[in-house]
């Protein structure tokens, strides 16, 4: 095993995007809020994009992956690409000695998910794959209250992703709505997100029953999915997702436990009840009128181009904390593979009418 790739406390970290689509964005923005970290370059398979994207960000463009590659300079390497090129490139950037930051998902298959974590691990690289709603405020607030014991043993979850795309969004690239480079539809593109988060929370899937269909658009993938999960612990919980419910609705995650229920809209928390502040209720519950919550926060539901960059910048401020002080940054590649694991179990069992059990086998080393 090649000896681990440090960064030494106090030097500039140089990154670099491959891939200049919509999200190359929110990375650029991200690195430029950091002290301490500079974007050295850009690249993409269509050099004009390349070009308006490095004039955009006020750095250089780079021809090609080795040419970026080559670069002293770079130390962290964005991939930015179609999902289904994820690993391809990762394993390119760790075989130079390169950190990678990954975006979601991980990959569109699990093998190929493995072959980048294993990639990382025996070049000494560190690997971390986007899911910036951990930092959200709000999951923040509900990881701690789980952690420290307030909600008791959890019974119940739910995560929704309920957004709207049109077909006219589908077809501003041929890689959207594929299998082969999308990975799958409404619950990988856009619910991988709150999928990652319901696991985070509520623990290990054991159990998938689900449906998926194509109702709205002339896509291969899944514009509608649901599924009825079981937990290693013992909960139950449901997930949806959708790209058909117009105008769009604020994801959403419910929390339920012994101890009491947390609701999250658009990572901020809308509904807190917790036994030890409101006390037991009488027989029959006290039902709590939750009401539609607005948030003043930009969401993707409708429009990917509003989501704010401000998850991003601090997942990467814990990346680069990661590479400063030698642990794991909180979205490792083994926690980038968990809810792709569940995406494909779900995909399967509605393909094949079945419940899914998973394996819950760990990533290649």
């Amino acid at each position: 095993m090649t000896a681990e790739v440090a960064i030494v406390d106090g030097r500039t970290v140089g990154f670099g995007i491959v891939g200049c689509g919509v999200i190359s964005k929110w990375h650029a923005m991200a690195v430029a809020d950091l002290p301490g970290a500079t974007l050295v370059g850009v690249t993409d398979a269509q050099p004009e994009r390349a070009e308006q994207a490095a004039a955009r960000f006020g750095t250089e463009c780079v021809p090609d992956l080795d040419s970026l590659l080559a670069r002293d300079d770079l130390d962290v390497v964005c991939v930015c690409t179609p999902s289904g090129l994820h690993a391809e490139v990762g394993v390119q950037a760790a075989r130079a000695g390169k950190h990678v930051i990954v975006e979601k998902p991980i990959d569109v298959s699990l093998e190929a998910a493995d072959r980048l974590i294993t990639a990382c691990r025996e070049a000494g690289v560190r690997l971390g794959v986007i899911f910036q709603h951990r930092f959200d405020d709000g999951v923040q607030a509900l990881r701690d209250l789980i952690d420290s014991g307030r909600l008791g043993r959890l019974l119940l979850g739910a995560a929704a992703t309920k957004w709207y795309r049109t077909q006219e969004y589908y077809d501003s690239g041929a890689w959207r709505g594929s299998w082969e480079l999308d990975g799958g539809g409404c619950l990988m593109n856009q619910g991988v997100h709150y999928v990652d988060l319901l696991q985070w929370m509520m623990g290990p899937v054991e159990r998938v029953v689900a449906q998926m269909g194509t109702l709205d658009h002339d896509i291969e993938v899944e514009d509608a999915a649901m599924a009825m999960l079981t937990f290693a612990g013992g909960a139950m919980g449901t997930l949806e997702g959708s790209t058909v419910t117009f105008p769009g609705l604020p994801e959403r995650l419910e929390v339920s436990g012994t101890g009491g229920s947390v609701v999250i809209d658009d990572g901020e928390i809308s509904l807190r009840e917790l036994k030890d502040e409101r006390g037991e209720t009488g027989a029959y519950g006290a039902k709590r009128d939750v009401r539609p919550v607005h948030s003043p926060r930009p969401s993707g539901a409708a429009d990917p181009a509003a989501i704010r960059h401000e998850g991003h910048r601090r997942q990467f401020a814990d990346f680069l904390e990661a590479l400063r002080t030698g642990r794991d940054p909180l979205v490792t590649g083994e926690e980038g593979r968990k809810s792709l694991e569940i995406i494909l179990a779900v995909y399967e069992s509605a393909r094949t009418g079945r419940p899914v059990t998973l394996s819950r086998t760990p990533a290649r080393v």
